[in-house]
């Protein structure tokens, strides 16, 4: 133990790897992008200990709370080493709203954790800056946050972001999917792209097929633009017309794909039946299945297969819905339909769907 000169053997809390200033910073710096995500509910301020928002003030009566919180997984991965962290923060908006809007609710308020190793606030003001985005996309407050620099915990550069979400929804209005029945149509909203599942396969695909990332990738602009694309964000063309009573179950097709994610929403005694043959598989789809020589059903249990949310609509109303959703500038297919059986769902295709050499079906029973 050293003792001969106090002053130089004095410690701080920077001097361990953790700078308040850098913290504070930050949280000047983000300040005007929080307050333009305000609304009715909420002020859009941060820097206290907690969050208020006001149900009253959002104009519910008898409100069920519905919260939600999720990641954006290792696309993280592909977002630090490629300097790709401006939309990252959409994504993580994304994945939390979107579950929530399957309830039937609409969301509120949205508070985020950063993690990392250093804080390098060029690369966290430009994460919050996507939050930030993602939640006016949504329609949601960002009330709060943490940021967390922990040394030893996090590689140089790395970083996590976790998000949660709360919304509400009118007693007796939530979807439970109890409505969903035998003879509903099934229809799907087209994906940006991958979204924020199956990077790890992504990522594995890309190491070994020795991808150029910067390599033109038809109307895509490159590879890496591709991959990057931020998840969509279905709230405000689904909210008008689920308070309008004409969708009786929603499906978010995250982790697990298209046959994974159908079955959450649907009563026993349902099974979807969806036809790969009713939409055309995205050029980013086809690249990824052909690289990695991936089976028909492995794609409809990993990727999303560019449809990133499933409807279970009456079939006398689907045109109505169709038509709505539309004009809303949603791009919408009708991908199958609900028939009795357990409940779960067969995701088919003919010879020639999706590469395939003859007729596949695969099923996936909750």
């Amino acid at each position: 133990m050293t003792t001969d000169n106090p002053r130089e053997n004095r410690y701080t809390y920077e001097k361990a790897g953790v700078s308040i200033d850098a913290g504070n910073a930050l949280v000047r710096a983000i300040g005007p992008l929080v307050k333009a995500t305000r609304r009715p509910g909420a002020d859009g301020e941060i820097g206290g200990f907690g969050g208020f928002f006001d149900p009253k003030a959002a104009g519910y009566n008898d409100p069920l709370l519905v919260a939600g919180n999720d990641g954006v997984g290792t696309k993280l991965k592909l977002a630090i080493d490629h300097d790709r962290h401006d939309t990252v923060g959409i994504d993580l908006v994304a994945m939390c709203v979107n579950d929530l809007i399957v309830q039937g609710a609409e969301p509120l308020f949205f508070l985020d954790y950063f993690a990392t190793g250093k804080l390098e606030n060029g690369v966290a003001e430009r994460v919050i800056a996507g939050i930030a985005e993602g939640c006016k996309i949504a329609g949601c407050a960002l009330i709060g946050g943490e940021t967390a620099e922990m040394p030893g915990m996090y590689a140089a550069g790395d970083y996590d972001l976790a998000g949660f979400c709360v919304g509400a929804v009118e007693r007796g209005e939530q979807l439970t999917g109890e409505r969903a029945a035998p003879g509903h149509a099934l229809l799907g909203l087209a994906s940006s792209g991958v979204h924020s599942n199956g990077f790890s396969l992504v990522r594995r695909l890309a190491a070994d097929k020795a991808w150029d990332m910067n390599a033109e990738f038809g109307d895509e602009g490159s590879l890496l633009d591709a991959l990057s694309e931020p998840t969509r964000i279905y709230v405000r063309t689904l909210l008008p017309v689920v308070r309008g009573g004409k969708i009786d179950a929603l499906a978010h097709i995250t982790g697990g794909g298209l046959l994974e994610n159908i079955p959450r929403v649907l009563p026993e005694g349902a099974h979807a039946v969806v036809d790969v043959g009713n939409w055309t598989r995205p050029a980013l789809m086809a690249f990824l299945q052909s690289q990695g020589n991936i089976e028909p059903a492995e794609m409809a249990r990993t990727f999303n297969c560019g449809i990133g949310m499933v409807l279970a609509v009456d079939p006398e109303l689907a045109g109505e819905v169709v038509a709505e959703l539309e004009a809303a500038g949603e791009e919408v297919v009708r991908v199958g339909e609900i028939v009795e059986g357990p409940r779960g769902c067969t995701v088919r295709g003919a010879a020639g769907n999706w590469g395939a050499d003859e007729a596949w079906e695969a099923t996936h029973n909750a």
